[in-house]
């Protein structure tokens, strides 16, 4: 039975950990999974971004799946990551998901292709009408060159299992404008690190993070301090977290999040050509940021 998608608090984008031979390291894969829940996030997404879904062949995303939900056993819901070329295969996935137990979907416009307004939307349509799983966009034009726009999701509110969007405009006014068209229409998910705190602020119903897959306890501190109006304590976190969070605005974010997830024993440094890990001077400053955040990472206790 699927487990309900609230769309609240928060969901990593998690990592695909590898072993040296270049196969699934699924038993680290399993020990980042429990540090996440007992941090206390809501959700879990699998073969994202960060978790190099471009080199991941369609078995190795369904053993991360079933591994995924026996560890979960029904306490968060896990999400499959959907990311295509064409129409056809997104729904194929997407369907795939679904008949082995995916709890729900984020939906990456088509891939490759400079999709129009009409082009996405009716892609959109099409993957979310083949199936019955609850949907989350992924709006950034940013990285993905298409951006889902507020006359756009005017149409795709007509859709009842497209429920959410990750918000990774980079443009905070773009919350304010959501919820002016749409009110509580559509779940609003946070996607920047660097704006964990403004977005909370400005009342987002949760956050997709990266440097979560490193520092779970941080994230979920910060993300829930500021729901509770501790401003103060959040910020002083978020100030601490910084330089790392930056490194989730990178375009070698998955080689900087992993080296951070070694720190905190959570993680590997292996990656998946055409991926390198870090070497020299560009490796020793992600790792000196990694060590002072580590040397002064502060206690998560907060007064009453």
């Amino acid at each position: 039975m699927n487990v309900a998608v609230t769309w609240q608090g928060i969901y990593p984008a998690l990592l695909t950990p590898f072993t040296a031979e270049d196969t699934l390291d699924l038993d680290l894969f399993e020990t980042n999974l429990r540090a996440q829940i007992d941090a206390g996030v809501r959700g879990l997404i699998i073969g994202g971004s960060l978790g190099e879904t471009s080199t991941l062949t369609r078995p190795e995303k369904l053993q991360l799946l079933e591994r995924a939900l026996q560890v979960c056993d029904g306490q968060v819901p896990v999400i499959v990551n959907i990311a295509e070329q064409a129409t056809r295969d997104a729904i194929a996935a997407a369907q795939e998901a679904e008949a082995n137990g995916a709890d729900g979907l984020m939906l990456l416009p088509p891939m490759r292709y400079f999709a129009d307004s009409r082009e996405t939307v009716e892609f959109f349509r099409s993957v979310a009408e083949s199936t019955k799983l609850p949907i989350m966009l992924y709006n950034n034009p940013v990285d993905y060159k298409i951006h889902i726009t507020v006359p756009m999701f005017q149409e795709l509110a007509q859709i009842p299992n497209i429920e959410a969007v990750k918000e990774s405009t980079r443009d905070l006014t773009n919350v304010i404008r959501m919820r002016n068209a749409f009110g509580d229409r559509f779940k609003i998910m946070g996607g920047v690190d660097t704006q964990i705190l403004e977005s909370a602020v400005l009342g987002v119903d949760g956050i997709v993070g990266g440097l979560v897959d490193a520092f779970p306890a941080e994230t979920v501190a910060l993300y829930e301090w500021a729901q509770q109006g501790k401003i103060k304590e959040a910020f002083e976190l978020y100030q601490w977290f910084m330089p790392l969070l930056e490194l989730d605005i990178h375009p070698k974010l998955v080689q900087n999040i992993k080296l951070a997830a070694v720190a905190t024993g959570i993680g590997s440094e292996y990656v998946r050509a055409p991926r390198l890990p870090l070497v020299g001077e560009e490796r020793a400053h992600v790792q000196g940021i990694i060590d002072r955040a580590m040397a002064n990472r502060p206690s998560l206790a907060v007064p009453a």
